[in-house]
């Protein structure tokens, strides 16, 4: 029998996997798996980027598990240190996370795209919640959604059963770029190297004061970058990488990070 969730190491590059007949839908033992993952990746100074894609074409995964529902799971299962998807809630987590969506993201697959650092969507994907159809709601979709579209497409969505395509996902912010099914892995790297080409310290930095700025104003952002106790800040302005960096400039050279 398959793995439901495999990961390969390419580079600095963690590519995980999604394999659940037949839709990808995750069970709480699906969703601890990928937390394993991530918690893996989180931990592993070697690796800078995390990449995830379903199996498949149809699917970037259904969801929650109904099957597993019916046999007894609860709503409210414990679905490992990441949460629901395995990524969303790990503490600690301040490396980029790239969702590349191979198919229908439905109910917590949209969720996890809400999560995700960054978004690449094959041409014939698409994102909608169907969870009051099923008597439930989709919990950070109804937190995250309104915060990220307009109020009344925000609703439609969430409500009314709108499925955006991966165009109109783009369209609204939701995704970084739509391509062609069969580009969707290669366009996915393509953003990792990247993102691989700047400073680790730095790009963990920016990850870092966002989550911990989001809900702030500018001014009260700037307060507590430059306040001392945002460890990661100091440690990038610390580190042998911020004189890397403008050395190479000046010798006329790709830069060398250490990630120290």
């Amino acid at each position: 029998m398959t793995e439901a969730v495999t990961a390969v190491r390419n580079g600095p590059i963690l590519e995980i996997i999604l394999d659940r007949p037949k839709a990808n839908a995750i069970d709480a033992a699906t969703s601890k798996a990928l937390s394993a993952k991530f918690v893996e990746f989180r931990d592993d100074s070697a690796l800078r980027v995390a990449i995830l894609t379903g199996a498949g074409e149809r699917f970037f995964t259904a969801g929650w598990d109904l099957n597993a529902a019916s046999d007894g799971e609860e709503f409210e299962s414990d679905y490992g240190p990441g949460g629901f998807g395995g990524f969303g809630e790990i503490a600690g987590l301040n490396k980029p996370v790239i969702l590349a969506i191979n198919g229908m993201a439905v109910g917590g697959g949209f969720e996890m795209a809400m999560a995700a650092d960054l978004v690449i969507a094959a041409e014939h994907a698409q994102f909608f919640l169907p969870e009051t159809g099923v008597g439930i709601i989709p919990d950070v979709g109804t937190i995250r959604l309104p915060k990220l579209l307009p109020h009344p497409i925000a609703i439609e969505v969430l409500v009314a059963g709108r499925r955006l395509s991966s165009h109109e996902a783009m369209r609204w912010g939701l995704v970084n770029q739509v391509v062609p099914g069969d580009s969707l892995m290669d366009a996915a790297r393509e953003m990792a190297d990247r993102i691989i080409a700047g400073a680790p310290l730095a790009v963990e930095a920016i990850i870092d004061l966002i989550k911990r700025t989001r809900h702030l104003s500018v001014a009260d952002g700037l307060a507590l970058m430059r306040s001392g106790d945002v460890e990661l800040y100091e440690a990038m302005l610390a580190s042998e990488d911020a004189q890397e960096g403008p050395l190479s400039f000046i010798e006329k050279r790709p830069p060398q990070w250490k990630g120290r």
